[in-house]
């Protein structure tokens, strides 16, 4: 099992200089990726939990985000290109790009530089987003409804400009005539795309087969998730004359805390403390993800009142006493 960081950019208060540290705790403890979050706005409506929809569009969360609306955080995209000049050899994405907020070709040429300035190290990870007032503030509010077409011509134009010296589209939401948009990325033919489905295992499987995508991305997924999503995405793809791609990875962000005392870990769907609880709960959980089929956890330290060097401490503790057991069983 690899391991995998999600960088705490969405927080509420965080510096840079947490995010440079636990960033280079991850690369020295031969983590596979770092990873930050696409989020554009916190809608002051939030924090009366009155937003549109449930965090993520997830029921078992309320309408609010976890961080308030006055906090203190970074965008995830402006982060890239600076982890790339901070590190040498982990790999570096967000999870996930909302590709409505971001013009197809545009996003296409960008990835392709950041991949130069990372020497090959990028990871791009996509999906619709899932909050209206976010898509209001990115000036796309038309575009909510048609938010997974938008994802489908994203990939294609991505995998289209990355792989012909001279490319044309002519889609719903991209038109445009036969350009160059300068290098392509040196990870040929792309960068790896992660794709991130949180409804539909149909969809996911036909994204996965017919472009080839090299991973799946969930939130808060238990194990037996994790088993049922890839048992489905599996039937599907089998219907499709397909399998997974060679390589392919399992993935979900989940919350990570490791604590003295037990934590209630009773199923609570989203809201499950799946990563939460002492050093022998999360060896369990994590013997449990292998057994179902997650190749990489995405470690999502806590929104507040867990400082850094605590943080810095667990994922420490992980690499060292835990994962050995884990990979060991």
């Amino acid at each position: 099992m690899k391991l995998a960081l999600y960088l705490p950019n969405f927080r509420d208060h965080v510096t840079l200089h947490e995010l440079e540290d636990l960033t280079a705790l991850a690369e020295d403890l031969d983590f596979d990726s770092v990873w930050t979050l696409d989020r554009i706005v916190v809608p002051e409506t939030s924090d009366r939990a009155e937003l549109q929809y449930p965090f993520g569009m997830m029921t078992d969360l309320p309408n609010s985000v976890p961080v308030i609306s006055r906090g203190k955080w970074f965008q995830g995209m402006a982060l890239i290109p600076w982890l790339a000049a901070k590190t040498r050899k982990v790999r570096i994405g967000m999870s996930i790009i909302d590709t409505p907020y971001r013009s197809p070709g545009v996003l296409a040429a960008e990835l392709a530089t950041q991949d130069h300035l990372s020497n090959g190290r990028l990871n791009v990870g996509v999906g619709a987003g899932w909050m209206p007032e976010e898509f209001a503030a990115a000036s796309v509010p038309h575009l909510f409804p048609r938010r997974h077409g938008h994802v489908r011509e994203t990939i294609e134009i991505m995998q289209g400009i990355w792989s012909n010296e001279l490319f044309e589209y002519h889609g719903e939401f991209a038109d445009f005539p036969l350009s160059g948009f300068g290098h392509k990325p040196i990870q040929k033919p792309g960068p790896p795309i992660y794709f991130s489905g949180l409804k539909d295992p149909r969809r996911s499987a036909k994204r996965i087969a017919k472009y080839g995508l090299q991973g799946w991305i969930g939130i808060q997924d238990s194990p037996e998730d994790i088993k049922r999503w890839k048992g489905e995405m599996k039937r599907e793809l089998d219907a499709l004359g397909r399998d997974f791609p060679e390589g392919f990875d399992m993935c979900s962000m989940i919350w990570f805390v490791i604590t003295d005392e037990p934590i209630d870990q009773s199923p609570a769907g989203k809201a499950t403390n799946l990563l939460a609880g002492t050093a022998q709960q999360i060896e369990d959980r994590l013997k449990s993800y292998k057994e179902a089929g997650l190749t990489m956890p995405l470690l999502w330290p806590p929104f507040r009142d867990v400082p850094t060097s605590k943080t810095m401490d667990d994922l420490k503790r992980l690499t060292e006493e835990i994962m050995p057991k884990v990979n060991a069983s």
